[in-house]
């Protein structure tokens, strides 16, 4: 039983000893002692002076004294008016550390027996990933890793739009205007090669609607009469009707995609368990259609199309199928929700997707509940801000948004700027200074995004998500390379296990109760889908370590060999904290920098 536990429980029989009531477990509340008070331990009392009918003052000198009396551990205590403050013994901390936080289980969650997807990324293969996917990847994949280190059983999936209107205008535009041109004459990536004509397409679709507009037709006609997007449609309807000559150049185009995807999810550090394509699910959606028809929770219009009225529910009338048959992005969704399903009946699906799609997914889960799915009670959209650029922080390849290949390319070349300017590195051979470069652009680059909550907006500056002091991930990897460094000079050998007769520092005791808490933070952070929260926490480690580092003696140099070898336990435990947080961020944090 850890201290808080043993508190909570001598609390209630405290409450029963002194006051003969019974207090609910849940109202006994335990937090950290404010730092500029004495102690470790804090109870909230207002909760217990309904069961006293005392004034705060008195119920927690009364507990205090009971708990002095009856709990081993606790030492002393103080009362600044409501709350109660417990200093816990070092004995205790000492025992703590030796026992649990040197286990090589420690931070290991058990299982917990349940199963999780985790659906990200979601690419359409007409352009590259740009800076809003780059959110989009580092939050699904920390998300899944959060997710299995806090006991649950995860699939990772990608579900790619691979088909639609979008597919059509770069295969039309390349058909027109490609002359032939591939990955390979052209020395593109396969998905900036689609992109180009996708842009293209689009170009000359406004040439188009700007000339009918001259014509005399409004915004509105010009754009549905273009040649150009009656051409793509067909195209689509073409598609849809098993065209060969359609479907061979959309596998072509779409094989490149993959190339150029693969590549770029190579250097993210990202993976997929499973791959789902919209062109194989999107029919699916119309079996569910049927359904819904049957059942009546869907209703028909006199043209053919078919709808669901979610008024009662204070949204709207829904479209789940157009009149000439083709299917709507909810239709597709339903479908591959149900499928999802069937292949691996977990029991909690999340939707890593932006927050323009609020509604989109509260439609979705309300018509799968209304269909009977009782699965859909586990469905839920982890919706993310957008991710904004200092203005011209950035090139990006079409003078819109910044591609995910050239953003990862420029940190790392920020980093290694940065890092040759510190002229640490003179003695890494090229092969190293590459690999440290990359770690540290791409861990700066993910644990900016990843320490904002995902539901914030954020601005995403280059020059400060790469800075060697403050809340960045270079930050914490300098804390654990400067650590593995010290180990090494040290000769630290960790079988000597732990360290009994030391007196612990106040800043030791602090480092001991913050380290602790690692598997805690790991179950909450899970429990909000937040990598955020434990990006945060890795940062305090690694200053609280800077602080304990700058305040002792230097610990290569300290004579007590005793003292010496704890302050190395506590050293090493750290950088596995650190290593093993930043892993679950996507990070590696070097082992010498």
């Amino acid at each position: 039983m850890n201290i808080e536990q043993h508190i909570t429980t001598a609390t209630i029989a405290a409450v029963k000893h002194l006051y003969d009531q019974e207090i609910p477990e849940n109202q006994v509340s335990l937090q950290d002692t404010r730092v500029e008070f004495e102690g470790q331990i804090t109870i909230v009392v207002f909760p217990v002076v309904r069961f006293s009918k005392k004034s705060p003052e008195v119920t927690a000198t009364e507990l205090g004294e009971y708990l002095v009396e009856h709990i081993e551990e606790v030492t002393a205590f103080n009362v600044v008016k409501g709350f109660l403050n417990l200093t816990v013994a070092d004995s205790y901390w000492l025992s703590l550390f030796n026992q649990d936080l040197l286990s090589p289980e420690f931070g290991l969650v058990p299982a917990n027996g349940k199963k999780v997807m985790v659906e990200y990324s979601s690419p359409n293969t007409n352009k590259p990933l740009h800076l809003g996917h780059v959110r989009n990847n580092l939050l699904g994949y920390s998300v899944a890793e959060l997710l299995k280190a806090s006991g649950h059983e995860v699939f990772k999936v990608n579900l790619v739009n691979d088909r639609g209107i979008h597919i059509c205008k770069s295969m039309l535009a390349w058909q027109k205007w490609g002359n032939g041109e591939t990955p390979e004459s052209s020395l593109l990536k396969g998905d900036h090669l689609v992109g180009k004509y996708y842009v293209i397409f689009d170009k000359e679709y406004k040439k188009e609607i700007e000339a009918l507009k001259a014509e005399g037709q409004t915004e509105e006609e010009a754009k549905k009469n273009a040649p150009l997007i009656k051409e793509a449609q067909k195209m689509l309807l073409d598609w849809e009707n098993g065209d060969e000559a359609v479907i061979s150049l959309w596998k072509t185009m779409n094989g490149w995609v993959y190339e150029g995807f693969a590549v770029t999810y190579k250097t993210m550090g990202v993976d997929f368990d499973k791959y789902y394509y919209e062109s194989n699910t999107y029919l699916l959606g119309k079996g569910t259609v049927e359904e819904g028809l049957e059942k009546g929770v869907f209703f028909k219009k006199p043209d053919g199309s078919v709808w669901i009225d979610l008024t009662s529910d204070g949204l709207d009338q829904k479209l789940v199928l157009r009149a000439d048959g083709t299917s709507v992005y909810i239709t597709q969704d339903l479908g591959t929700a149900q499928m999802k399903h069937d292949d691996f009946q977990m029991d909690d699906s999340l939707y890593v997707v932006g927050n323009e799609q609020d509604y989109h997914f509260k439609v979705l889960f309300l018509i799968l509940e209304k269909l009977g799915k009782t699965w859909a009670k586990g469905l839920h959209h982890l919706s993310y801000g957008m991710v904004d650029l200092p203005s011209g922080k950035m090139k990006s390849r079409e003078g819109t948004v910044v591609d995910a290949d050239d953003l990862m390319a420029e940190m790392v070349e920020t980093a290694k700027q940065k890092t040759e300017a510190l002229g640490k590195v003179n003695d890494f051979s090229e092969e190293e200074k590459e690999n440290l470069y990359k770690n540290i652009g791409l861990g700066a680059l993910k644990y900016f995004l990843l320490k904002v909550e995902p539901k914030k907006r954020l601005l995403f500056d280059p020059a400060e998500s790469i800075d060697f002091q403050g809340n960045t991930g270079p930050f914490i990897q300098y804390t654990h390379a400067r650590i593995k460094s010290l180990l090494s000079k040290a000769g630290y050998d960790a079988a000597k296990g732990g360290a009994e007769n030391v007196v612990l520092t106040a800043t030791e005791r602090e480092m001991i109760m913050l380290l602790a808490k690692y598997p805690v933070e790991l179950v909450a952070a899970a429990k909000v889908y937040s990598p955020a929260s434990l990006a945060n926490y890795l940062y305090e480690v690694a200053k609280m370590f800077n602080k304990f580092y700058h305040e002792v003696p230097p610990i290569v140099k300290e004579e007590d060999e005793e003292l010496k070898h704890h302050r190395l336990n506590i050293s090493a435990v750290t950088a596995s904290i650190l290593k093993s947080g930043m892993r679950i961020l996507g990070i590696t944090v070097p082992e010498r920098m």
